[in-house]
């Protein structure tokens, strides 16, 4: 059931708080990705047209909407042969046909509800005629050349110059041809740039997600079925962000039973919330490390055993990352393993992955982050986390500034570089070059990230200090 009142009574203040209607979303999310390939296409060319042709009018908008054109698809889905969809596959032709059925619909002020035998989604009312004659009227030869003008040339002015350039002249099917050919070979060449875009924001938007909002054993459940449509290893993310945020949990308030199910679902466990916590938890193993019971005096080896769990699953996930877009973007695979070193007083491990880092990212354009909320800031050490607190202060706008809550793989690897030299004691020759791969990080960092800036400030004092002292 969904709130939503009739189109004829949303004027009624009493029946538009009171009208509800039902909802087949679910059901239709079902039918819809069980559909061939072409049947898709087929209703996203429908939408495109109904909704840039036919709906311009306000008026119109009102009586025809998407929900009669996916009427319309799972209809024809359900009542046309595999011959209709694939014997003579014409894009143009297939829908000539459904828009003429939907003219005749119209006309008849009759659309049958797909769930409901008795329910029409039309009436009498909808004075939609002007409508239905225009589809009436169409031919494949108007449409073909609708879709053109319309839908491939606006594609191509998306595309870069010399693929746009191409529609200048589409006057014979063979140049059309090479126009639409050239339009898919560059959409496929930078979907995978386009999908590391949305990839780094993804990352910021499940750790704020985690962070503000406390998980619970439903809540994992449905980040990790919905995050497995999207992109499947972000499951392995928010896996050690769970990991993490039970952790920073934990050593505030102790291992509640809550707690302790939110362990057991991500671990892919079923642990009875009515037993003790304690005989619970003895039952509960993450990434095959041995068991452990949360009393009081084992509260701190839980939590390593959660960090230590989650720093896995992070590597885990970078390796996964890299696979996948390593040609388009510049990863390293070991900065949660160069931070937990260091945190573990490994630092000539430390030292030796922080490096590499560098190397690496030092001239690189894009980069992953790691996010500075609560989950993430028990792997990091009190200089750092201190300057994260005061970041806002210095810029009240990073409050409400995302790229403010992140810091980039290479500012975290510089400074972890440089805290290890300094405790090691490295000699004025290596210090210099840190110093060097600083500036040279001040200078191609946009000046908006506040926090990086901040970060490479400190160390560059850090290093500045040190070598007034030789």
């Amino acid at each position: 059931m969904v709130h939503v009142a009739h189109r004829q009574c949303r004027q009624d203040e009493w029946e538009s708080k009171n009208q509800w209607r039902l909802s087949f979303s679910r059901a239709e999310i079902v039918l819809l990705n069980s559909w061939m390939p072409v049947q898709q296409i087929v209703y996203h060319m429908l939408r495109v047209f109904v909704k840039t042709e036919l709906l311009k009018e306000s008026d119109s908008s009102e009586s025809l909407s998407n929900y009669h054109i996916k009427t319309l698809m799972m209809w024809a889905c359900e009542l046309k042969s595999n011959t209709f969809w694939t014997g003579d596959l014409n894009l143009i032709r297939v829908c000539v046909v459904l828009l003429h059925t939907l003219s005749v619909w119209l006309t008849d002020t009759r659309c049958r509800h797909y769930f409901i035998d008795n329910c029409n989604l039309m009436d009498k009312y909808f004075g939609v005629e002007t409508i239905a004659s225009q589809l009436k009227s169409l031919s494949k030869e108007w449409l073909s050349a609708w879709f053109v003008n319309n839908y491939i040339q606006k594609c191509s002015m998306l595309c870069a110059d010399s693929v746009s350039s191409l529609f200048s002249d589409v006057s014979t099917n063979t140049k059309l041809q090479n126009v639409v050919s050239a339009v898919v070979d560059w959409r496929l060449n930078t979907a995978l740039v386009d999908m590391w875009h949305e990839l780094i924001p993804a990352e910021w938007l499940i750790t704020h997600g985690v962070s503000r909002h406390s998980l619970t054993a439903r809540s994992c459940v449905c980040w990790m079925t919905e995050l497995s449509k999207t992109y499947a290893p972000l499951t392995v993310y928010f896996t050690a962000v769970a990991f993490l945020h039970v952790a920073y949990k934990i050593s505030r308030t102790g291992f509640t039973d809550d707690l302790m199910e939110v362990l057991a679902t991500i671990s892919g466990q079923f642990v009875s919330t009515r037993r003790h916590r304690r005989q619970c938890s003895s039952e509960l193993s993450l990434s095959q490390q041995p068991t452990l019971s949360a009393t009081d005096h084992n509260t701190s080896e839980l939590v390593e055993l959660l960090q230590r769990s989650a720093v896995e699953q992070l590597t885990t996930y970078r390796q996964l990352v890299t696979r996948d877009f390593g040609s388009v973007g510049t990863i390293v695979t070991t900065d949660f393993e160069a931070l937990y070193a260091y945190k573990h007083g490994d630092y000539q491990r430390c030292l030796q992955l922080s490096t590499q880092n560098v190397r690496t990212l030092l001239y690189a354009v894009d980069m992953p982050n790691i996010a500075t909320y609560p989950e993430f800031i028990q792997l990091l050490d009190d200089d750092i986390v201190s300057l994260i607190a005061l970041t806002p202060i210095v810029n009240p706008e990073c409050r409400d500034c995302s790229v403010n809550v992140v810091i980039s793989q290479l500012t975290l690897s510089l400074y972890l570089m440089t805290q290890c030299q300094l405790k090691l004691g490295h000699s004025v020759t290596s210090l210099a070059q840190t110093l060097d791969c600083i500036k040279v990080t001040q200078r191609r960092l946009p000046a908006d990230r506040t926090l990086v800036h901040l970060t490479l400030k400190l160390i560059k004092r850090k290093v500045l200090m040190r070598l007034s002292v030789f």
